[in-house]
């Protein structure tokens, strides 16, 4: 077999960028252990040797995956703080990343219960629902971030679907007028990230 070339240690690398590769292109559903072998230059019992089954293999993709989000939502917390340039983030994930994308929230196709997955997701959730808080006086950051991570999830996937209509080839800065257009203050004005950090939600 024509192998392809790795460093010792580093064939479950090597098996989990093929099967990236093979998702960005194909779909997860269409993975296949075997295939994915092939493609990575490795015997055919590696990927069960490293993550068991199929669903072990996309487990491990969901769980890296929510790691990079989680990564790049608290990045931009930390970076303007904004919950517009957290959820622009969101957006920037997806598009940098359509196979992690294309699994995490499919969780048929692996383990969501696994403690790793678990723990990620909870991890971008917080940098997500962070940053609510600074939206507006008086919203509740509860739905605040359900509406803003709609509007980011639905805007990435409609894009990368191509079923937006492309006003410019910007997805960032189309996302970034969407959500403007979305969150407006009580007299019109834009709003969104206007609050300043640190001010504190008012109960009642």
């Amino acid at each position: 077999m024509d192998e392809r070339p790795y460093h010792h240690g580093n064939l479950r690398r090597v098996i989990l960028d093929a099967a990236l590769e093979d998702i960005a292109e194909d779909g997860a559903a269409a993975l296949s252990l075997r295939a994915l072998a092939r493609r990575a230059g490795v015997s055919h019992a590696a990927p069960a040797h490293h993550f068991g089954d199929r669903a072990g293999l996309l487990t491990a993709v969901a769980t890296e995956g929510f790691s990079l989000l989680a990564d790049a939502l608290e990045a931009a917390r930390t970076g303007s703080g904004t919950f517009l340039d957290v959820g622009l983030a969101y957006v920037q994930f997806a598009i940098d990343h359509p196979a992690h994308f294309a699994v995490m929230f499919e969780p048929s196709l692996y383990r969501p219960e696994s403690e790793d997955v678990a723990r990620e997701r909870r991890r971008a959730a917080r940098a997500l629902y962070g940053s609510a808080g600074t939206m507006r006086e008086g919203a509740d950051a509860t739905l605040t971030a359900l509406a803003g991570w709609s509007l980011a999830h639905g805007f990435a996937t409609l894009w990368r679907s191509g079923a937006l209509p492309r006003h410019h080839d910007d997805p960032i800065a189309t996302a970034r007028a969407v959500a403007l257009a979305a969150f407006r203050g009580p007299g019109g004005g834009v709003s969104a990230g206007a609050t300043p950090r640190g001010r504190r939600k008012t109960s009642g």
